[in-house]
């Protein structure tokens, strides 16, 4: 691809942006330095400080919260998601740019404090440098940098909005589910971030079960006074698992998508060493091709798991959905939107930085 000549929008913006770096780097330290771990998912914090952040360079911040029964429900403490509009000009399409500020728990292991910001030998280090925060400040000076060129006199036509939302380690039904499912925005086309340096205009769903199997305790030297949770529980695993190597036959015929794939992410229960265990819990996780039906798909393992459990005398199973994510599909039009980032693409790549290029169109998301 030739580089853009000397004096075009482009070139333009790309002096702009080589100018604000600095900024834009001081910009993504102060929000890395705000904890948004998700798990315990208490991200208001997060939110106003980036909304400051924005609010100091002249962005008209809209602040929306989610209410404290519908985050009770679904496992997170506190959330607001913040959009920013900006139109140019009277008509054209709106673009909305999607990051998210949350992530997941730094672990162990970290030889910079998660939370510093540390800059060494041209690196920063931090929660969420790569994924997500990166893009919020990536996207909020690419807009910055838009509104300087039509501050010059640069004939643009359309709208912008940012959409920084808190919720994507849990499913984004309380981010841009909820910007969606309350009529907040309705953009024509999204770009929503990724650590992916790829185009990408499908990927699979996502459908999280919780199983509790319930028994009865026991002492371990008269086991058979007990109803075991951990015996039925395995039954439960085993058939799992055939299911899920099952699914390396079914095949997607979407472009980049392999099977569906199915795991157990976690397992806790029972009591002590000699007490026969009366409860196993158990989390799973089932990502689908974009040609399977969400509802059919938990329908099946549901019946899979029932089944599997019936042989046990004396056991109750539990199980409840944590989250049911439709895949994302190309969706009409959408062309238009993925040649433009295509022309660009192979220029972005030679410069660098913290643009990802991921997916777009919202995932449609349902769930209870």
């Amino acid at each position: 691809m030739q580089a853009a000549p000397q004096g075009s929008p482009y070139e333009d913006l790309g002096r702009w942006i080589d100018a604000h770096h600095p900024e834009q780097i001081e910009f993504l330290r102060e929000i890395v330095k705000v904890p948004s771990d998700t798990p315990p998912g208490d991200n208001a914090p997060a939110a106003e400080k980036a909304a400051a952040l924005l609010t100091a360079m002249n962005f008209r911040v809209e602040r929306h919260p989610v209410p404290d029964d519908f985050l009770r429900g679904y496992g997170m403490r506190s959330v607001t998601n913040l959009i920013v509009r900006q139109r140019f000009g009277s008509g054209g399409p709106t673009v909305a740019l999607n990051a998210h500020g949350d992530v997941v728990p730094p672990g162990e292991g970290w030889t910079k404090p998660p939370y510093g910001g540390v800059i060494e030998h041209g690196r920063m280090y931090g929660r969420g440098v790569a994924v997500s925060k990166s893009d919020i400040a990536t996207y909020t000076y690419a807009l910055a940098a838009l509104r300087a060129q039509a501050a010059s006199g640069a004939a643009l036509n359309g709208a912008v909005e940012l959409h920084f939302t808190y919720d994507e380690e849990f499913g984004g039904l309380a981010g841009p589910g909820w910007l969606l499912e309350h009529k907040l925005t309705r953009p024509d086309f999204a770009i929503a971030a990724s650590f992916s340096y790829a185009v990408v205009t499908a990927h699979n769903g996502c459908l999280q079960l919780e199983v509790t199997v319930h028994g009865k305790a026991g002492h371990g030297a008269m086991p058979e006074t007990g109803r075991d949770a951990f015996r039925a529980g395995t039954a439960i695993l085993n058939a799992i698992y055939a299911e899920a190597d099952a699914l390396k036959a079914k095949k997607s015929n979407v472009r980049g998508i392999d099977h569906p794939t199915m795991i157990v992410g976690l397992i806790n229960g029972g009591i002590n060493t000699n007490v026969v265990p009366d409860r196993l819990m158990l989390r799973m996780d089932r990502r689908m091709i974009p040609e399977e039906n969400p509802a059919e798909v938990e329908a099946r393992l549901r019946s899979l798991i029932e089944r599997a459990a019936a042989g046990h005398d004396g056991i109750r199973v539990e199980i409840r959905r944590l989250l049911r994510a439709n895949a994302l599909k190309p969706l009409p039009g959408h062309e238009k939107l993925l040649g433009s980032i295509q022309k660009h693409d192979a220029a972005l790549r030679r410069r660098g930085g913290g643009a990802d290029r991921a997916g777009f169109a919202f995932c449609a998301r349902d769930g209870r």
